[in-house]
């Protein structure tokens, strides 16, 4: 049912959004990567790109291009297969380099920490939301629901990514303030090797299962 009004529109928007963004998933791993192998910076970084994309994808399905996306299974599976293979890759890389790094000799010297500045951690955030096509199918289904008579869908879509973007900022920015504060024990130890491991793998798998969802 369509709402009545924009206020509606934005609340009841800001409650399916609210839902999403609490579920621990790829998001939520890549920030927490950043923090504790880097630094808050970094993590705020992988923040800033993620929001980012969701700028985009609301922006797209509000003008339309997400719902060719979503019409055409073509594109569909071309962009689902080319994100998969771009999550299984990157989460490969860092399980490679998680092996590859020496192993502490002696009193437990900080370990080496991965390559790359925050724009690195920008990039990455961003290039993983581009390359999710749920992230544009989650709007495609979801942004007409919310979009009153009268009301230009562009700028109404726009206003429900921003919308959706203070929501996802202010979670993850307490998932970067409570890592934070973990970060410089963990970068002494074993555990940033961990912490790439257990990332690398969340994403190849869920690159694979990307993949199998597109050959269905």
């Amino acid at each position: 049912m369509v709402p009545v009004s924009i206020h509606e529109a934005v609340l009841g928007f800001a409650l399916v959004a609210g839902l999403l963004t609490i579920v621990p998933g790829l998001d939520t791993a890549l920030v927490l990567r950043s923090t504790v192998t880097r630094s808050r910076a970094h993590g705020f970084a992988a923040l800033l790109g993620i929001q980012a994309g969701t700028l985009v994808w609301g922006a797209a399905a509000a003008g339309g291009a997400a719902a060719l996306l979503a019409a055409s299974q073509t594109a569909y599976r071309v962009l689902t297969l080319a994100g998969a293979a771009y999550l299984v890759w990157l989460g490969a890389s860092m399980l490679w380099a998680s092996f590859r790094r020496p192993r502490d000799a002696g009193a437990e010297p900080d370990v080496p920490l991965p390559a790359g500045g925050r724009w690195r951690d920008f990039g990455m955030g961003l290039s993983t939301n581009l390359m999710n096509p749920k992230v544009g199918v989650f709007y495609v289904a979801a942004i007409p629901q919310f979009v009153p008579d009268g009301v230009n869908p562009l700028l109404m879509g726009v206003l429900l990514a921003l919308v959706h973007c203070v929501l996802g900022s202010a979670w993850l920015s307490m998932v970067v303030l409570g890592a934070g504060h973990l970060g410089p024990r963990l970068r002494r130890s074993n555990a940033v090797r961990w912490v790439d491991r257990v990332t690398g793998g969340f994403l190849v798998v869920f690159g694979a299962r990307l993949a199998a969802t597109a050959r269905a």
